[in-house]
């Protein structure tokens, strides 16, 4: 499908481009190979991430010296400061599912979303392994490898879906609630939020639920979701996406039916 071109906006296949460069040479070769340790908040850090967060945020400082570059590194402050003066910022996680790649698991992304006035313009997700390019532009589509992205009604009633579902930022009386007497199927989780968003997206799954998403695993997913035709909201009934750092929670399908019928079950207390 061809994309219209935006010349406000940056070229996407330029980003596209950079994006899967960097993920083929400074992620996939360490993929098992690499030690990691533990940050303050209890999450990993790799080489692989520190190495293309580094080649990723120098690029576009190149190429686009007008916009701004929001760091998974930086403090809350400067983190909240950009979010609140720059017109324009980019916000990167440079691999999102760290905790997979140190365990040896395939599943993992780089994930790279652009805010304009507080608002994503541009969103990428990409899968090294299986080389999947996920994108979308405000306004103009989501595409996967340059095909159109669409999600579609799957015809499943909720007792036949398979659901993605991140148990561990979940409150405990919701947790048992899904424990006892679930709604779905069968449940999953990947362990990567991002991958997780442009899935769905993607159709793969019919129910997704996650109790607390940070800005950068959810900022370029809401946009190729939404983009794709997808729904999404908070357990709150929100929408998902707001420049600021505290964690929004997700629930999502792509399929309107469903989504109902999820949300329906969510919140009967």
């Amino acid at each position: 499908m061809i994309k219209k071109e935006n010349t406000m906006l940056p070229d996407l296949k330029k980003l596209e481009d950079l994006i899967r460069q960097v993920a083929k040479e400074e992620i996939l070769p360490r993929f098992n190979r690499v030690g990691y340790e533990v940050k303050e908040d209890g999450s990993l850090l790799t080489e692989a991430d520190l190495s293309a967060d580094k080649r990723i945020s120098t690029a576009l400082a190149e190429w686009y010296p007008e916009i701004s570059f929001l760091s998974e590194e930086m403090t809350e402050g400067e983190q909240t400061n950009l979010l609140s003066t720059a017109e324009k910022l980019w916000c990167l996680d440079p691999l999102d599912g760290t905790s997979n790649f140190a365990a040896g698991i395939p599943l993992f992304a780089t994930s790279l979303a652009l805010f304009v006035n507080g608002e994503v313009q541009i969103g990428i997700t990409y899968d090294p392994v299986r080389d999947e390019m996920f994108s979308a532009v405000k306004g103009q589509g989501a595409w996967l490898n340059g095909e159109s992205l669409k999600c579609v009604a799957s015809g499943f009633t909720l007792d036949k879906t398979i659901a993605i579902v991140d148990f561990k930022r979940l409150k405990t009386d919701l947790v048992q609630r899904l424990l006892s007497n679930p709604p779905y199927k069968s449940q999953r989780n990947l362990g990567t939020c991002v991958l997780e968003w442009a899935w769905m997206a993607a159709n793969r799954g019919h129910l997704y639920l996650h109790g607390g998403m940070k800005l950068w695993d959810l900022a370029a997913g809401t946009l190729i979701l939404e983009e794709a035709g997808g729904y999404a909201c908070t357990l709150e009934g929100e929408t998902v996406f707001r420049p600021a750092m505290k964690p929004r929670s997700v629930v999502i399908s792509p399929d309107k039916n469903l989504f109902e019928a999820w949300k329906g079950y969510l919140t009967n207390d």
